[in-house]
């Protein structure tokens, strides 16, 4: 059951990772100028997790009625059921969420998606130390291997960046793109062992029916940071002219920021699903996995350029996806050897 729940958030994950900065590029290319906005929406139809949340209530509720009544129903039929302990925390991680979002939505704007998406692979480097860090993540040689490949690969794109600025755009704005989105990378690295570490701490069980009220939770008030973001820069009113002027059409505008909406919002549930089903650093190798799917999507959709800065990027990258899967596979096959060993009975020794 827990595998089968692990493919999922996987394919969720996979969805919002690499559909999520195509979108949101081609707002920017094609009329979209509202940074704040576009922050907003990688959070703002949190909305729509109260559907699983109801079923999952539904299905609470129909497995009771075959238990005998009693005085007072048992804690799993309620709706809600986050303890406010973790409703701070799940808050506060939103509030980070909220502010992770804009850096990143200032750096797609600045930079092609094939760029932004290499330099987003550095985040399982920061994802590996805060693992380390904060829930005593083990690392195998392998896995170090591949999280200095992945890294290595994402930094080689700071050599000759300025050969890949779009058209018009200054070195300066440039520049604090590129920046931007490292930062973004870094805080987004330390927020999922922050969520892994929220769950071990817990005061109550974790089953995937709490993950998904965290996840709307974090949403909620990450949605709230880029709210008033959006009131102080005048971007409610914005919003209908902005759609009026859009290359694509009207119409064609508030697709596009439902379709994005909706499709990041499977980033951020298939997120913290793979971190319930295994572990931060699990998603950020996920992550860092979907950049070639991403890097080819860019190229075909947008004509970008494929350096050689990038080429390299890629092969690096690859090669630490590789030995990563490689180190698991031997790990796996080490672990199974041993079960059997300690499982097989003893052979009784012949009589003298």
């Amino acid at each position: 059951m827990k595998r089968a729940l692990l493919l999922l958030n996987i394919i969720l994950l996979s969805i919002g990772n690499c559909g999520g900065p195509l979108l949101l590029r081609l707002y920017f290319l094609h009329g979209g100028k509202r940074i704040w906005f576009t922050s907003w929406l990688q959070t703002a139809s949190w909305p729509v997790i109260l559907l699983p949340i109801t079923i999952a209530y539904l299905h609470r509720r129909r497995g009771t009625t075959i238990q005998p009544s009693s005085s007072s129903p048992p804690p799993h039929t309620k709706l809600i059921l986050m303890k406010l302990p973790l409703f701070i925390a799940s808050a506060a991680i939103g509030i980070l969420s909220g502010f992770d979002n804009y850096l990143y939505a200032y750096g797609l704007a600045r930079l092609p998606v094939s760029t932004s998406a290499l330099i987003i692979a550095s985040q399982l480097g920061f994802t590996a130390v805060f693992a380390f860090l904060l829930v005593k993540q083990k690392f195998t040689s392998f896995t170090i291997n591949a999280v200095f490949l992945l890294t290595i690969g994402a930094a080689v794109l700071a050599m000759h960046t300025s050969n890949d600025r779009p058209d018009g755009e200054s070195n300066k704005l440039y520049v604090l793109g590129f920046a931007m989105t490292v930062a973004a990378a870094a805080l987004y690295g330390f927020i999922m062992p922050l969520v892994e570490l929220t769950y071990k701490k817990a005061k109550q069980e974790i089953s995937y029916a709490l993950v998904m009220e965290f996840n709307m939770v974090m949403c909620f008030f990450a949605t709230g940071f880029s709210t008033v973001g959006m009131l102080v820069n005048n971007d409610f009113q914005a919003i209908g002219r902005e759609a009026r002027e859009f290359e694509f059409g009207e119409g064609r505008y508030y697709l596009l920021v439902v379709g994005s909406a909706l499709i990041l919002q499977c980033f951020f549930l298939g997120g913290i699903g793979v971190i319930f089903c295994a572990s931060s650093l699990l998603s950020g190798i996920i992550i860092a996995v979907l950049l070639p799917v991403t890097e080819i999507l860019a190229v075909i959709f947008f004509q970008e350029k494929f350096q050689a800065e990038k080429g390299v990027s890629l092969v690096l990258s690859l090669w630490g996806f590789l030995s990563y899967f490689y180190g698991e596979m031997q790990q796996n096959k080490q672990k199974k050897k041993q079960t059997l060993e300690t499982e097989m009975p003893p052979i009784p020794s012949s009589p003298c």
